[in-house]
């Protein structure tokens, strides 16, 4: 077995999903090596991904990875190349057959909300409800708008509504006929940012109280680790990793998870009798997440994020020299070039400022595990 094969399996999770009493929790939608291609390029290439009774799954990725068109064969927008959605435990789309999108019991909130400008907030959130009688439509109506916390709003159209109201009123409307799966394309694109910061709280806080199982869509990596309770991170068609936020961001399996998420730096080195002679000094073994004697004399490249490391002055040799720096308000990012020209970021609060060209030690302050993987 390589090192690279030994790597995976000693950092590759799996998540147990439970209900509050310990039994397994029931999975809502099941992808079964879902591909979709359109002449010679693959979209979606054999995808296989469950998501559980009230769970928020984000699908997380740059442009063109896949996540949208993923969202889309999910919603009976686009049928499968090969491979099938399941959802409740039914088969509603593979190669041959495909459940049209009103029969699937799901539900789409879109970027732009889709409210319709003629009809009122009631008369919008009820669009869906059209075998219901007249008086549970108004029942369920209030109950929604109590949850989304607009009652008192039934009465007014689209046009004399925020941006934030207008998310709540289409969020309304998608839960309404209380669909098996909730699906939500780039829901907070559309918002300022402190209205999508206090949104993405608040529609998490709609999903769980009202128990809906979810999946959403997003390239924006703060959205994804702030409101989801797994984050799927795709890349070039295939789901590279999927787990919890804190998971997948402090122990990605592959360097690009680690360099989509957050700012990544790499400090390479010799793994020998338990130890790692790097650029910053002798690293611990026990540091590094599952690694073991079978990697004696092996290179490895361990992953460091700006808060793992501090940047300390020297007037004599270093570890290495600030090239740039990065204001973010609450604090100052650092960027050194370590004499063995591996790039680092260091954060520092916003009132330790050093100047660029500054000779640096750089001291390793993480008090967790790190992940790693074989040098290149």
């Amino acid at each position: 077995m390589s090192n690279e094969q030994r790597y995976t399996e000693a950092n590759t999770s799996t998540v147990e999903h439970s209900n509050p009493d310990g039994s397994p929790s029931e999975s809502v939608l099941e992808l079964d090596a879902v591909t979709k291609s359109y002449s010679s390029e693959t979209a979606v290439d054999e995808i296989s991904l469950s998501v559980r009774e009230g769970e928020l799954l984000t699908l997380l990725g740059p442009s063109g990875c896949g996540k949208t068109t993923t969202l889309r064969l999910i919603a009976g927008l686009e049928r499968p190349t090969d491979g099938a959605v399941h959802v409740d435990g039914t088969v509603v789309a593979d190669s041959g057959t495909t459940l049209e999108p009103e029969n699937r019991d799901i539900g789409l909130v879109f970027q732009n909300f889709a409210l319709f400008p003629h009809l009122t907030v009631e008369e919008n959130i009820a669009f869906g409800l059209s075998d219901a009688s007249e008086d549970e439509r108004h029942e369920r109506v209030a109950e929604l708008l109590e949850l989304v916390s607009l009652a008192g709003y039934a009465d007014r159209t689209p046009d004399q509504l925020s941006g934030g109201q207008k998310q709540r009123v289409a969020l309304a409307r998608s839960l309404a006929p209380e669909p098996a799966v909730l699906l939500l394309d780039e829901p907070f694109s559309n918002l300022d940012v402190r209205l999508r910061t206090e949104m993405r709280e608040e529609v998490r806080r709609i999903l769980k109280k009202a128990g809906v199982t979810a999946i959403s869509v997003t390239h924006d990596q703060e959205e994804a680790l702030s409101i989801s309770d797994r984050v799927a991170v795709m890349h070039d068609g295939h789901i590279e990793q999927v787990d919890r936020p804190e998971v997948v961001f402090e122990h990605p399996t592959s360097r690009f998870v680690a360099e989509f998420l957050g700012q990544a730096g790499f400090i390479s080195g010799r793994f020998e009798d338990g130890v790692i002679e790097t650029g910053i000094g002798r690293l611990r073994g026990s540091m590094l997440k599952g690694i073991s004697d079978e990697y004696d004399s092996a290179h490895i490249d361990v992953l460091v994020r700006p808060d793992d490391l501090r940047a300390i002055p020297t007037e004599g040799m270093g570890d290495g020299t600030i090239i740039n720096r990065q204001y973010t308000g609450p604090s100052f990012v650092y960027e050194v070039e370590l004499d063995t020209g591996d790039l680092v970021h260091c954060q520092h609060n916003h009132a330790t400022e050093f100047s660029l060209d500054q000779r640096v030690n750089v001291d390793l302050v993480a008090d967790h595990t790190l992940a790693w993987y074989p040098g290149e």
